[in-house]
């Protein structure tokens, strides 16, 4: 099939390979001529066959809502937009029913992988009525990883991107449990090599995980993670997971306080912040901060 692919960075740019690479034909836009295929919105939406789908891979906010605008009078009814980026659920309702109102499709994805996603796939969870999700469903099926899972249709508008937020919650609370306990192992004088003893962790232990091998492969290349500043940003949706536990009276404790770790993390120099930023840079390329 064809698809129209706005916002060509880490992402965007790995996920048009990706979907080329399973035989579907990607026109790219991105404010860098550099990476993009075309240079407007318009000779985007024009270079495609009706019906059209173009997916939106761009900040959440004012960039996407802009995005999303112009998109609503250069596309035709019967066309469907995706937001892949990390939008949150409610902005999604709101960009349903704008759309709607033109007779164009709209559906909310949430999109794990981050710089590994090119080689390993991506976990999609996407929300929408069934007929606009059917439109997108080649896509899905490039992008996803092999196998039975890997992608869910989560159900309505905003479910997508809502199952993402809690998915980065979680990722919240285990990278700081990962964090908290390198650092009591590295104050010790007892253990002395503290990068094999979480090695030790990949095989056979309830706690391996792939965020466990990403935190042995920034060991590897920074043993005491001396070269980083302990300071951790956040994305915004460990805040919008703890705002919508409150809203429906959830108790997330672990959750909650690895938020506010982070923001601790901008008042001084944490031990534990290293580790999250190395596992953030890790498995999507987010900045960190050299000491």
């Amino acid at each position: 099939m064809e698809l129209g692919l706005v916002g060509l960075g880490k992402m965007g740019g790995n996920m048009r390979e990706r979907i080329r690479r399973a035989g579907h034909t990607v026109v790219g836009y991105d404010r860098n001529p550099d990476l993009a295929d075309v240079h407007t919105l318009e000779e985007l939406v024009g270079k495609l066959s009706g019906p059209r789908v173009v997916w939106v891979m761009v900040p959440a906010g004012a960039p996407t809502q802009s995005t999303i605008d112009e998109l609503a009078d250069l596309l035709e009814p019967g066309d469907v937009v995706v937001d892949g980026g990390n939008s949150r659920w409610t902005d999604d309702e709101r960009h349903a029913e704008e759309l709607a109102a033109k007779g164009i499709g709209f559906v909310d994805c949430g999109v794990s992988g981050g710089v590994w996603g090119l080689e390993n796939g991506y976990a999609l969870m996407y929300g929408g009525d069934a007929e606009h999700v059917e439109k997108v469903r080649p896509v899905f099926e490039a992008l996803k990883p092999e196998g039975d899972f890997g992608a869910v249709h989560a159900g309505r508008v905003g479910a997508g991107h809502f199952a993402k937020m809690v998915h980065n919650g979680i990722e919240y609370a285990m990278m700081q449990a990962y964090a908290e306990g390198w650092e009591l192992l590295e104050k010790v004088e007892s253990v002395t090599d503290v990068r094999e003893v979480f090695r030790s962790w990949q095989e056979g232990t309830v706690i391996r995980s792939w965020l466990l091998d990403l935190a042995v492969n920034a060991l590897d290349g920074d043993e005491h993670l001396d070269q980083l500043k302990g300071y951790a940003q956040d994305s915004g949706e460990g805040r919008w997971t703890v705002e919508a536990a409150i809203d429906n009276a959830v108790p997330l404790p672990a959750i909650t306080a690895s938020l506010f770790a982070r923001f601790a993390s901008r008042q001084e120099d944490s031990p534990q912040m290293k580790m999250i930023a190395a596992l953030r840079n890790q498995f999507g390329g987010h900045a960190v901060e050299a000491k």
